[in-house]
């Protein structure tokens, strides 16, 4: 089993201040289409299949992978994404929330299993310190933010 997490301040000093409602918004744009928000060419297919009042459902080709996600939305705080179908099973999150000092933070957290792979096996502690080193998940927050204000300085947020 993968757990893994990582937690970034949504507004660090230096940057373009982000509203909740904001990074909200590049959040819920990421999980409809992941390829405004990753590396040209990593994603090179994402629509959303089904949609209902709970949840919608993706297909993507990702670094050349297929997959299909179940993805909920917690308004204003967190996107769930169920791993369907694809070479991992579980959950991912990304959580928008409020630490005790009332700053913005953006948490990414995971629950995942390889399919077909053995339990903790090589390749589950390979990708498990992918996740957890510093071009993880942790990379990937800060790509989301940086993202989300470009999207909002050219408007289209």
């Amino acid at each position: 089993m993968i757990y893994s997490t990582a937690i970034v301040p949504v507004n660090p000093e230096g940057e373009t201040k982000l509203t909740r409602e904001q990074i909200w918004k590049g959040l819920e744009l990421k999980a409809r289409d992941a390829r405004l928000f990753l590396p040209p060419g990593l994603c090179t297919r994402c629509d959303v299949v089904e949609e209902s009042a709970t949840h919608f459902v993706r297909e993507a080709t990702i670094a050349g992978s297929d997959l299909r996600e179940i993805i909920t939305l917690e308004p204003q705080s967190k996107v769930t994404f169920f791993q369907a179908t694809g070479p991992r099973e579980g959950a991912i999150i990304n959580e928008l929330f409020e630490d005790e000092a009332g700053a913005l933070r953006l948490r990414f957290y995971c629950y995942l299993g390889l399919r077909g792979k053995e339990p903790n096996g090589p390749e589950e502690q390979a990708e498990q310190a992918q996740f957890d080193s510093d071009n993880g998940y942790k990379s990937a927050l800060l790509s989301t933010l940086k993202r989300t204000r470009e999207l909002l300085t050219e408007g289209r947020l």
